[in-house]
């Protein structure tokens, strides 16, 4: 009869791995979830406050098109957009936004590595904003 061999291992290994995969996964995931914000809701904030600056971060192009009432175009493409952030007040609510939303969730995501306190992204763009009939500017 033979003797089974087990060999004993500790579980710490696998705890380890397992944390770094959960937080690989984390990594990956939208940084900007918690400050999303929905047309209505964004429209109810503009209207209550208008110490908002609504910032399109499109091309000069797509914001002739049309874009929200008073709002500030900074292009995300421009060779000096960070430099441009820096010339914003880090202390102003910012509602920021673009097509459908993924270069307004990276321009929050490097305000917000700038120190600055209070920005939005408005969830799908300007798209999600007319497809609930909020007005633009043309």
């Amino acid at each position: 009869m033979q003797k089974a061999f087990v060999k004993k291992t500790s579980m710490k290994p696998y705890i380890l791995m397992c944390l770094f995969m959960l937080g690989m996964i984390s990594c990956g995931q939208d940084q900007t979830s918690d400050s999303n914000i929905e047309p209505a809701e964004a429209a109810l904030l503009m209207a209550e406050d208008k110490e908002i600056t609504v910032l399109d971060v499109r091309t000069p192009e797509e914001y002739a098109m049309g874009h929200l009432e008073g709002a500030q175009t900074l292009n995300f493409f421009d060779a000096d957009f960070s430099e441009s952030l820096d010339k914003l007040d880090k202390e102003k609510t910012y509602i920021v936004y673009c097509q459908a939303g993924s270069r307004s969730a990276k321009a929050i995501a490097l305000m917000n590595s700038k120190g600055f306190t209070s920005v939005y992204n408005l969830s799908g763009g300007i798209t999600a904003w007319e497809e609930e009939k909020q007005p633009i500017v043309k």
